[in-house]
């Protein structure tokens, strides 16, 4: 390998000229089309077990979900994506962090809540 880009930080086995090319999107759409499609045939068809159908939705969407962090954004284990991949980590835990406490606070404000008979009493 070239001694330039191994001063690069490109991981051993890899060519950093062409981590970006033509080959790696069309490699990457070739496994997001049958994804995308298997996920619409999922929730229209009646083959599937209906209990079963959000599982293998959910299955189909974390495999989309790694084909597009691979593929189209290149993120990989390589020394020199560290940053990239912390920034994704903190973007996902973030995500999470709201989702999941707009879910506590919906929760408990629904726990809280009075019955529409007793507002309707408490104006009257």
């Amino acid at each position: 390998m070239d001694p330039h880009l191994q001063a690069q930080g490109a991981a051993p086995g890899v060519d950093a000229r062409d981590r970006h090319n033509a080959r790696s999107y069309l490699i990457g759409l070739l496994y997001a089309v049958p994804l995308t499609a298997a996920s619409f045939w999922a929730a229209t068809t009646s083959f599937v077990y209906a209990p079963a159908v959000p599982v293998l939705l959910a299955t189909l969407a974390i495999a989309q979900m790694g084909v597009h962090v691979a593929f189209f954004l290149h993120i990989s284990s390589a020394p020199d994506q560290t940053n990239n991949f912390l920034a994704l980590a903190f973007g996902v835990f973030v995500t999470g962090l709201i989702v999941f406490g707009s879910m506590m606070i919906m929760s408990h404000l629904n726990h809280n809540m009075m019955s529409m008979d007793q507002l309707m009493k408490m104006q009257r």
